[in-house]
């Protein structure tokens, strides 16, 4: 395999460690990362945290490299964008032409922007968005004792830069669309009181309505909402949600409705000459960008921006891609089917949140507090008719862990537990 190519666009977490992964099942050939920041990969889930209270920098976030991966080709700051999977090449902003003999898809997602008047969407104008390292020093400087922050978005980002706005001392508005913060992961019950931990804590909640501007000229002063209230704002954080990095790979057959969709061994999935859709052996997609299918939780196929999926994903990803390559086991290792569970964390103030499972796929209701206190420290069961497809802890990190092996369906539980 020596003299083979595999490209991995995204030089995140998933980048790495489906790389990683690479030379760990035996791949010896060229391994190239490529990726639009000009910073190695390095842990995202603090810049929204622990990271905005003190000195930021890439040294303390930057992953280590495991020792048998040293020899990866990186090519930051030059991203690919575009790709022809008919040619097996990839374009790059710099215009260059690469072939590949396989190529990972791992770009990961970018946040979004309101489109409403106002100053530019810049850090500069004080509208800012938190994904990149860049993003989290921009407004950490901006986080001053007293300065008057709205944060647009009730979501864990959001709720997660409110909370460290205040313990630094800035005055916090949160806006959101929905009744209650992070209520569509988490339901009424569970969010309803995260929202009474919030506002003891001095954030005020603008919930059930929209923004139509920004005010100000080359700096926001402030936003207007749907209602008419005018709230001053020194520092606006768009934490919105996000949209796929997909658009290298429009025209290319693949469905990128949401992410691009693959079959369970992460190859893409492609309709060519009006076909059903056929996977792709020489092209995966890991992390946040792939849709796929997860027996773990019955039928369908899904997106997840978790910690742990860039990881879980890129193994898979390697594993099949080798075998492709090395033309031994392939077939195999495609038709065993392989599931992940899905785990997220989140720190606000002096409770972590510990989650297993995919909690939105509950039944209205179907949510119910399994152990402790709602008020205090607990655990909340999320379940689709019988299953538990999703646990939810508020502290009591011990209890939560004891649910782990418990979610899923029924019947892949039960077969879990007789394997």
């Amino acid at each position: 395999m020596t003299s083979q190519r595999v490209l991995i666009a995204g030089a995140g977490l998933g980048g790495l460690r489906t790389a990683e992964a690479l030379r760990a099942n035996g791949f010896e050939g060229e391994v190239l990362i490529f990726g639009d920041e000009e910073h190695a990969p390095y842990n995202r889930p603090p810049l929204s945290k622990e990271a905005l209270y003190g000195e930021i920098s890439h040294e303390k976030l930057a992953f280590r490299v495991r020792s048998t991966a040293t020899d990866l080709q990186w090519r930051l700051s030059d991203p690919i964008t575009g790709a022809d999977l008919d040619a097996h090449t990839i374009t790059l902003a710099s215009g260059e032409t690469i072939a590949y003999d396989a190529l990972v898809a791992a770009t990961g997602v970018s946040a979004r922007r309101l489109p409403i008047p106002g100053p530019p969407a810049t850090a500069a104008a004080g509208r800012h968005v938190i994904r990149t390292l860049d993003d989290a020093l921009a407004l950490r400087a901006s986080l001053r004792p007293g300065a008057q922050v709205v944060v647009l978005g009730a979501g864990f980002i959001g709720c997660e830069v409110a909370a460290t706005a205040r313990q630094l001392g800035c005055e916090v508005h949160c806006v959101a669309i929905d009744s209650h913060p992070m209520i569509r992961p988490l339901g009424i019950e569970l969010a309803a009181e995260l929202q009474r931990r919030h506002e003891e804590q001095g954030v005020i909640f603008h919930l059930g309505v929209g923004l139509t501007a920004f005010e100000g000229d080359d700096h926001v002063t402030g936003v207007v909402l749907s209602d008419g209230t005018i709230l001053t704002a020194d520092v606006v954080v768009e934490a919105l949600g996000s949209r796929c990095n997909v658009e290298w790979l429009d025209g290319q057959g693949l469905d990128l409705t949401d992410g691009v969709l693959t079959d369970n061994a992460l190859r893409v999935l492609r309709e060519t000459s009006g076909e059903n859709p056929v996977a792709v052996d020489s092209v995966a997609a890991v992390g946040d960008v792939a849709r796929f299918p997860n027996p773990r939780f019955g039928a369908g196929a899904w997106r997840i921006e978790h910690w742990n999926i860039p990881t879980d994903t890129g193994r898979r990803a390697a594993a099949v891609i080798t075998a492709y390559l090395n033309g031994s086991g392939h077939e195999e290792l495609t038709s065993t089917q392989w599931d992940v569970l899905p785990a997220f964390w989140s720190d606000q103030y002096e409770i972590r949140m510990q989650s297993y499972g995919m909690p939105s796929l509950a039944d209205a209701d179907g949510i119910r507090l399994l152990e402790g206190d709602l008020q205090g420290e607990c655990v909340i069961g999320y379940h689709r008719g019988a299953d538990l497809v999703g646990v939810v802890g508020l502290g009591m990190l011990k209890v939560v862990n004891t649910y782990r092996d418990r979610v899923g369906t029924s019947s892949w539980v039960r077969e879990k537990a007789s394997s």
